[in-house]
């Protein structure tokens, strides 16, 4: 069997404001031509089909049409909800959709339940928050390992009444030893977000959801990662799939498919006027840009200058060389300076700069303006 492994889609997710959308149907398209080329017998999507538990009219529109395109191809469809997800939105329609060989899993219910094609049982675990199962499964033990720890034991047992049967378990988690990026929402439970990967053991195949960066943890344990970078931590990252062969015999070959790419990423690092100076640039000025300015003196309409140059710069940070001034709070400040000194010090705070005397003139016509006072002439 021959198996095609995504996850973390994040449908209707932005990127620092860029809408996505567009390029999430160009990776739709890719995957159904990837489904129609490669004679993909099954598709799995390991949990965070949606960006959010009520997705925007949009994206569920583009959720539908993906699912619909691949029914059409005759192509089996297995997925699972993440923790992004609503269970109760995703799972809709769920039964009626199984006729069609799109097989929804939201619900912790239906764990240890396989759908069973071509001599494979496809075990569907989604995304298990703790403290919601702990009760119906009677567990005695807090966290994510108890949870994901009995779905997998009803997952076995069930598994030992099918003998030769070859088994692939989706799953979305985060296994310790996966390298995790800034865009993944924080799952920990008293600190304990991890799970270690021989919960997994015995299966033939393990696709995995959540990190958002391809993993292999072993062999038969893989991330496949989310199809767009969804932060500048992922700016190095290979976007894409595993295209997944399944003998008959429960060896296993796997291979990336690389998935279309929106726009690059970068991060630049340096003063302003040497970013806008060097050539070196010149290869990234059509990416996405986090800056990173070093200038001892913060500069003014930096981003304007930047964009100039960089028109798709979307991030800008200020980290002066050599750390600058240690800066106190305004609740450290003496209690006795007036309001038009406190907000000149935010001025220059901000600007890197003393507040010029037209802009303590505006600041001191505002405060008056506030407290009914008429302005000084």
């Amino acid at each position: 069997m021959r198996i095609l492994h995504t996850s973390d889609w994040h449908l209707g997710r932005s990127f620092h404001r860029e809408d996505l959308l567009g390029a999430q149907a160009a990776f739709v398209d890719h995957l159904v031509d990837t489904v129609r080329a490669e004679r993909v017998d099954c598709v799995l999507v390991s949990g965070d089909v949606y960006d959010r538990a009520l997705p925007g009219v949009e994206a569920v529109r583009l959720c539908d049409e993906a699912l619909a395109r691949l029914a059409a191809l005759g192509v089996r469809v297995v997925l699972i909800a993440g923790n992004h997800d609503s269970t109760r939105r995703l799972g809709f329609g769920s039964a009626l959709m199984d006729a069609a060989g799109v097989h929804v899993r939201a619900d912790f219910a239906s764990v240890g339940e396989p759908v069973v094609a071509d001599g494979v049982a496809f075990y569907a675990v989604p995304y298990l928050e703790p403290e919601l199962v702990r009760a119906p499964w009677e567990l005695t033990e807090r966290g994510h390992t108890a949870a994901l720890g009995e779905a997998m034991r009803r997952v076995r047992a069930d598994l030992s009444a099918r003998p030769g049967v070859r088994s692939v378990v989706l799953a979305h988690a985060f296994v310790t030893g996966g390298e995790a990026s800034d865009s993944e929402r924080d799952i920990s439970v008293g600190g304990a977000a991890n799970v270690p990967v021989s919960v997994f053991d015995g299966f033939d195949y393990v696709a995995l959801g959540h990190l958002h960066g391809r993993q292999r943890m072993t062999d038969r344990v893989r991330y496949s990662g989310s199809p767009l970078a969804y932060s500048f931590s992922e700016a190095n990252h290979l976007k894409g799939s595993w295209l997944v062969d399944l003998a008959g015999d429960g060896s296993l070959a796997a291979e990336f498919v690389e998935a279309p790419v929106p726009r690059r990423l970068a991060k630049l690092r340096g003063d302003l006027e040497d970013l806008l100076a060097d050539a070196r640039h010149d290869a990234v000025a059509d990416h996405w840009l986090q800056v990173t300015l070093t200038d001892e003196q913060r500069p003014s309409g930096a981003m304007e200058r930047l964009r100039r140059r960089f028109p798709h710069t979307l991030v800008l940070g200020y980290e002066p060389r050599g750390g600058g001034a240690p800066v106190r709070a305004y609740a450290e400040r003496p209690a006795e300076r007036s309001e038009l000194d406190l907000a000149a010090d935010f001025v220059a705070e901000v600007t890197g700069a003393p507040a010029a005397e037209r802009e303590r003139e505006l600041l001191d016509a505002a405060f008056r303006a506030v407290r009914g006072e008429e302005a000084r002439a």
